[in-house]
């Protein structure tokens, strides 16, 4: 529960963290922001991360002129290519043995199968698709790799991704983050930043509850 309670909180108060961790550590924050936004994209262990409204935090936060905004998107973009391809290479390596049936302790299959889902339904667009869904974005590359996707095909999509995503985010919080509404009620923007997010995965498993009724 208490490790609930701190994710929840992080995710309601991110722009007091965020504050905080500019406030004590300066330029180290990039550094920090790189961290998670790598770890959020390049490790299937940690899909819990912000990633969406980091961004928009990010960008807000720039807007103040606490962080600069090129310096952002560069890293934030380079931490997103590098997570996936990470992630990718991983999948790769561990192809084999999910093939051979072997279990895998740390991946959930029922993350692995939902994004199955969206490989068969957008083909390779999913790598760019899936950067603005939570938990799809992690396993995407991941699945990627172990689908065999070959790297040549991999990486435009994932580039092109990468750079839509950041872009999209953080300059949506540069530009709005900063509206008095949206200062004001900050938390429950970005509530709803993650709500939205999380959508298109709420109703992929909608779908697919629907599909098995009739087979079972």
């Amino acid at each position: 529960m208490d490790i609930l309670h701190a994710l929840l909180d992080l995710f309601l108060h991110l722009d007091k963290h965020l504050a905080e961790v500019i406030l004590r550590y300066g330029g180290w924050t990039y550094l920090i922001l790189f961290l998670i936004v790598f770890c959020e994209t390049g490790l299937v262990v940690t899909p819990f991360l912000p990633g969406d409204s980091l961004l928009f935090a990010a960008g807000a936060f720039a807007a103040k002129g606490s962080l600069d905004l090129a310096t952002v998107m560069l890293v934030l973009f380079v931490a997103a290519v590098v997570g996936d391809n990470v992630n990718y290479l991983v999948g790769r390596t561990l192809a084999p043995r999910l093939v051979a049936g072997r279990r895998l302790r740390f991946v959930k299959q029922e993350h692995l199968v939902r994004t199955h889902r969206f490989f068969e339904r957008h083909g390779a667009k999913t790598i760019v698709i899936a950067r603005f869904v939570p938990i799809v974005r992690t396993f995407a590359p991941f699945v990627a790799g172990v689908g065999t996707m070959s790297y040549r095909r991999f990486l435009p999509f994932d580039l092109f991704g990468g750079a839509l995503w950041i872009s999209t985010c953080t300059l949506a919080g540069y530009f709005f983050g900063n509206l008095p509404f949206v200062r004001d009620h900050f938390s429950l923007v970005v509530l709803g930043i993650v709500l939205i997010s999380i959508l298109p995965g709420v109703v992929e498993i909608i779908r697919a509850r629907r599909a098995a009724a009739p087979a079972a």
